[in-house]
């Protein structure tokens, strides 16, 4: 029987094409900007497979997993993040600017890439990427099912969650630290005792305060 890494490899061999996976982290998070990234594998050595034994979807490993295969897949694969700011979330919607995201680290990785006439994005979800110039595949639950995109989805909440982390030392009233700026109940209960920070995205909050007048700014 073969391990759950081997199913991930598999599963983008069996397309016979380069292919890149993305992923995003932070889209239904109240906070902060999204963070999409891309990765390519070179190779799936037995040496590279047995370090990647434990890898997953990011949200079904420890803090600690997910640093450890974090700094594999940066020194291992061609990789690069992107970034959409709280403005380009409530400027253009979460949906655009996280695909926005998708599309840019993607090209950098595509950049890098010998065989760039051969490329297959596989990007995570159910939607593709708009404006790209390489064949795409959405695949649902990706990050469980394909190895480029379970590392893509590790690279996106590490790095997000460091910066969340960074975030909350600035405003700790709020735990961003541990509720990574998802709308908990101790998240709205601090809401609505001191107000929205500039790094709130007021319009995932316009529900709850339709019921009230207090939105307010810092």
């Amino acid at each position: 029987m073969k391990s759950d890494i081997n199913k991930l490899i598999d599963f983008d061999k069996s397309f016979k094409s380069a292919i890149i996976g993305t992923d995003e982290a932070g889209r239904g998070s109240a906070v902060g900007a999204v963070f999409s990234s891309a990765v390519y594998f070179q190779k799936f050595d037995k040496e590279l497979t047995k370090a990647l034994s434990k890898l997953n979807d990011s949200k079904q490993l420890s803090a600690k997993t997910r640093e450890e295969l974090y700094q594999i897949i940066k020194c291992e694969t061609i990789n690069s993040t992107a970034v959409k700011s709280v403005e380009e979330i409530e400027k253009n919607n979460i949906l655009k600017a996280s695909l926005s995201a998708m599309r840019d680290c993607v090209v950098e990785v595509a950049k890098q890439i010998k065989e760039n006439e051969n490329i297959l994005v596989l990007v995570d979800g159910c939607y593709t990427i708009f404006d790209l110039a390489y064949k795409q595949k959405f695949v649902i639950k990706g990050d469980s099912l394909s190895a480029s995109i379970a590392a893509a989805s590790i690279l996106a909440k590490v790095e997000r969650d460091n910066y969340i982390t960074m975030l909350s030392r600035e405003y700790p009233q709020y735990n961003w630290q541990n509720n990574m700026g998802y709308l908990t109940k101790e998240h709205i209960e601090a809401i609505d005792k001191y107000g929205l920070t500039p790094y709130h995205r007021a319009s995932f909050l316009e529900k709850h305060f339709a019921k009230s007048s207090q939105l307010k700014l810092f």
